[in-house]
């Protein structure tokens, strides 16, 4: 009787199997890939450590045994155990740069990155960038990118979980920042100082209802960087109560709510947010001047 192994050779026969596989397998694509084919592309390539563009030339190259039993045994855990791909890999990539990621963390995906990408234009106007907070960082992908992006910025990098942390201060070190950037276990503002002219955030927001009926996948990320109390606002309700202290005169408040926007919404009907739009989907993200906030909270 043989087997998979026995029958495969080449990179081009992995991607056939393995999008065959995940094609007649009950996955939920959410994690980095929204569908069959660059499900397979992602696993298959970066397993070979291939890039995932340009890379025809390696199609109908061999593949020695040991990859072919990596391959497969990740395109197994995948079906069998609902594991997100980056898990599997140990990395996921944000904003076109790579991060180590594992359990400990959610698996990169805010829509943040698009906004970093433009620089925070036209929202930052001409105000410079000195300090930037990353609010519940995790894996500290959008503290880490924005530190690319505003190249003279020091970034702290806040989470309650010192297992986040860690894989952040691994991430720190992955991308060389570690001169200006820092991580820090605080619980929401309880151990920071200072004031930052970019807060950004992308805390748990998930209510009680969709925590109940999220797909498997979700089940390998950690709890804590979900849930969010019934309506899913317990720490988006902490952060708007404190995050003037924070903020710069001109500063700027930006923070994924996810499907929670609606609640937050009908919570704040007098708060001026601006709920953003993305070219390249997501949505539940607001942005707020630290001016609109102070007085909004004078008013009150």
């Amino acid at each position: 009787m043989t087997t998979p192994r026995d029958d495969l050779y080449t990179v081009r026969d992995y991607l056939r199997y393995a999008c065959s596989r995940f094609a007649d397998s009950d996955l939920f694509f959410g994690h980095g890939t929204d569908n069959v084919w660059d499900e397979a592309v992602q696993l298959v390539m970066r397993s070979l450590h291939l890039p995932l563009e340009n890379n025809t030339l390696f199609l109908d190259a061999r593949l020695t045994s040991e990859e072919r039993s990596r391959i497969l045994d990740r395109i197994e855990r995948r079906i069998r155990d609902r594991v997100p791909l980056a898990y599997l890999l140990g990395e996921a990539w944000f904003m076109g740069l790579p991060f180590k990621v594992d359990e400990r963390v959610l698996v990169p995906r805010s829509p943040i990155g698009e906004l970093l990408e433009k620089g925070l234009q036209p929202w930052l106007g001409a105000t410079e960038v000195h300090r930037v907070l990353d609010l519940c960082t995790g894996s500290g992908c959008i503290g880490i990118a924005a530190a690319q992006v505003f190249e003279g910025a020091e970034v702290d990098l806040a989470d309650i979980s010192e297992d986040a942390l860690a894989v952040a201060r691994s991430n720190i070190d992955l991308h060389g920042v570690g001169d200006r950037v820092r991580a820090i276990r605080s619980d929401v503002f309880d151990r920071l100082d200072g004031q930052y002219d970019v807060i950004l955030s992308n805390p748990p927001y998930v209510d009680a209802h969709d925590m109940a009926s999220m797909p498997e996948e979700f089940r390998h990320e950690p709890e804590l960087g979900l849930a969010a109390g019934e309506d899913g606002l317990d720490i988006a309700h902490r952060i708007l109560a404190r995050a003037a202290e924070f903020l710069t005169d001109n500063g700027l408040l930006i923070v994924e709510v996810g499907n929670s926007w609606v609640a937050l919404d009908q919570a704040y009907p007098d708060l001026p947010l601006t709920w953003l739009e993305f070219e390249n989907g997501g949505d539940g993200v607001f942005l707020l001047r630290a001016q609109d906030l102070r007085s909004w909270q004078e008013s009150r």
